[in-house]
């Protein structure tokens, strides 16, 4: 165990167990596709780093992974950005009733509790639906039928006014359902740490109705500016934000989601959605004892900071906080944005070649097995 102090959030904390944290939810968000801040944020909070920390710094993590991510495809051009920007519109106004939110709850001692209720019910919630769609699957898998969809059903939201087209998502429809649906997930990010992509990904298939190859990269799209924006708030407004526990999140999370699309590649993920969805059933339960059955502090002072047996380097991180916030918040972004794009970019130029190493393995494989004679009985 090697444990170093986090100056911000005032704990200490085991390095190894948070990289490998953020290595394996990073390797489930690769393997799944799904966002990590709804199951790390959790496992930061049993750590015992208190909410008012843990929420800020996991989406200053999901910055970083949202640019690679978003970079990618952008290489590829399946981003509908009219529609993201949409979005992120409705998202600014979301975010800044989110914080607000929390600072009411804050203020009156309970944010603690607010949050781990709400990842209480996310999680089961989203377990549940999960688990339920992984044993459908399976079954559809064993009874190998096809499951029919249509691609686009109309309904009440796309019919309100200030209708507008979006060229590269092929729709003609009212602006106000990105608005309304970044909203939500504006709020929601603000106030439980998440890229909020759980939402507007089913939001976007089934209500704004655009093309399935498209969701994706116009989710991580809407999730760098909601999430630069969660950061900068939290860091001007509670000074919150710990450059000693977003650096280890980033790297770990970065490297587990690369792992985690490799994989999924490989694996059939069908059998270990259910085994993920029992996961998140599990850290729900583990999230209300926690809540219900143990005595907590939620009194967090984020203006007085213990300065006894730091190094001069944590020091000035606190200093630094303390007295420029919003620089300190703009450094956050830059760094979680520059590192993502360096992955994004090594990603670009190493995949051709890992791609023709392992064809040209192959190859020499196949080569040696029809040289091989058996001999005539």
């Amino acid at each position: 165990m090697l444990d170093i102090y986090l100056p911000i959030a005032q704990v200490n904390v085991d390095i190894f167990l948070l990289l490998f944290l953020s290595l394996a939810v990073g390797v489930l968000s690769g393997l799944f596709g799904v966002g990590g801040g709804f199951l790390m944020t959790p496992f930061l909070i049993f750590m015992g780093i208190p909410p008012v920390y843990a929420v800020p710094n996991e989406v200053n993590n999901i910055l970083a992974t949202s640019v690679s991510g978003s970079l990618t495809h952008w290489y590829k051009n399946t981003l509908d950005y009219k529609m993201g920007l949409m979005i992120v519109s409705g998202g600014v106004v979301g975010t800044l009733l989110g914080i607000t939110t929390f600072t009411y709850f804050s203020e009156i001692g309970k944010i603690s509790l607010i949050i781990s209720l709400l990842y209480m019910y996310l999680l089961a919630i989203v377990g549940t639906l999960m688990l339920i769609e992984g044993i459908r699957e399976k079954n559809r898998q064993l009874k190998k039928t096809v499951l029919k969809q249509k691609l686009h059903e109309h309904n009440w939201l796309q019919g309100l006014p200030l209708r507008m087209r979006f060229h590269k998502s092929k729709l003609y429809e009212s602006a106000l359902t990105p608005i309304l649906l970044g909203l939500v997930v504006g709020f929601v990010a603000s106030m439980m740490g998440i890229g909020g992509a759980f939402l507007m990904v089913p939001a976007m298939i089934y209500i704004v109705g655009m093309p399935i190859k498209l969701i994706p990269g116009t989710s991580l799209f809407v999730t760098i500016f909601i999430s630069a924006i969660v950061t900068i708030l939290h860091a001007f407004n509670y000074g919150s934000i710990d450059l000693f526990l977003v650096i280890p999140l980033i790297l770990g999370s970065i490297i587990g989601v690369q792992l985690g699309q490799k994989l999924g590649q490989f694996l059939d993920s069908t059998e270990l959605k259910s085994l993920f969805a029992l996961l998140l059933l599990s850290v729900s339960i583990a999230i209300g004892y926690d809540s219900f059955f143990r005595d907590k502090n939620d009194n967090v002072n984020t203006e007085t900071l213990l300065k006894t047996d730091l190094n001069s380097l944590a020091e000035f991180t606190v200093n630094f906080s303390n007295e420029a916030p919003f620089l300190y918040g703009a450094l956050a972004i830059l760094l979680a944005v520059t590192l993502g794009a360096l992955t994004a970019f090594a990603r670009k130029i190493l995949s051709p070649i890992v791609r023709k190493l392992l064809s040209d393995f192959r190859n020499k494989n196949t080569t040696k097995k029809e040289e091989i004679k058996f001999p005539e009985k």
